[in-house]
């Protein structure tokens, strides 16, 4: 049973992936951010926020309100 109410994540893609890995690239389609400045809100979770840790450098993340 999920919680309604669990945190989130607002996550913008500031940096384009071409020139990095390709798992690096497949990071960010699994992350939803196909194009540069979009924002993509996220549960905040270990699985999530392993994936932003993949591609930190890349992306800007903040609490979602």
């Amino acid at each position: 049973m999920a919680e309604t109410n669990t945190k989130k994540l607002r996550v913008t893609l500031v940096k384009s992936g071409i020139g990095y890995n390709q798992r690096q690239k497949d990071t960010l389609i699994a992350l939803g951010l196909r194009r540069l400045k979009a924002t993509v809100e996220l549960p905040d979770t270990p699985q999530t926020r392993g994936m932003i840790n993949t591609v930190t450098h890349l992306v800007k993340v903040e609490p979602a309100d």
